[in-house]
């Protein structure tokens, strides 16, 4: 017996709810390349904070538009779901805003303005709500592996030569 469009259509809503509530981190791409960016699920929707000093960049997310959401398992690193969002930008100061901004303020490591954390993002940063739209897409055949994005964080320099002997030296017993 199969299931009728509508059961698989709340399954679809469960699985997608779950697997992104659990994970530390998704995969949002626009009209970029997709990045990791951490988020909190509240009231049916992803929540993210970004494009701000100091906050994760999300280039390619525009208010009105799509986003393709991959959402991978936080211990084993296997994708689980993909889906489609519709990406809406919440207005500062609104319910719904100070709804989301809670929650992610919980969330939020190492910020550097706990205190005033709130108000910075109010006057520099973007709330996006990304809501899933229609069921899940197929599972793509490929890995989805793709070159790391340019970085300043990275380092040119060649590996001292001291440091495999520092890292591999084996203690002496006494």
């Amino acid at each position: 017996m199969s299931q009728t469009p509508l059961l698989d259509s709340l399954l679809d809503r469960a699985l997608v709810e779950e697997a992104t509530k659990k994970s530390g981190l998704i995969w949002v791409r626009g009209t970029g390349p997709a990045r990791a960016l951490w988020h909190v699920w509240l009231d049916g929707a992803v929540h993210l904070v970004g494009d701000g000093p100091g906050e994760q960049p999300f280039p390619g997310l525009a208010d009105g538009s799509a986003a393709q959401v991959t959402v991978r398992s936080k211990d084993k690193g296997g994708l689980l779901v993909a889906w489609t969002a519709a990406v809406r930008e919440l207005t500062a100061g609104t319910e719904e805003w100070d709804a989301a901004v809670a929650e992610l303020k919980g969330k939020r490591l190492n910020a550097p303005d706990a205190e005033q954390m709130t108000d910075r993002w109010a006057r520099e940063c973007r709330v996006l709500r990304l809501t899933p739209q229609g069921g899940i897409g197929a599972l793509p055949e490929d890995s989805l592996a793709a070159a790391p994005l340019p970085t300043w964080a990275t380092t040119r320099q060649p590996v001292p030569a001291a440091l495999p002997k520092l890292l591999f030296r084996r203690r002496k017993k006494r």
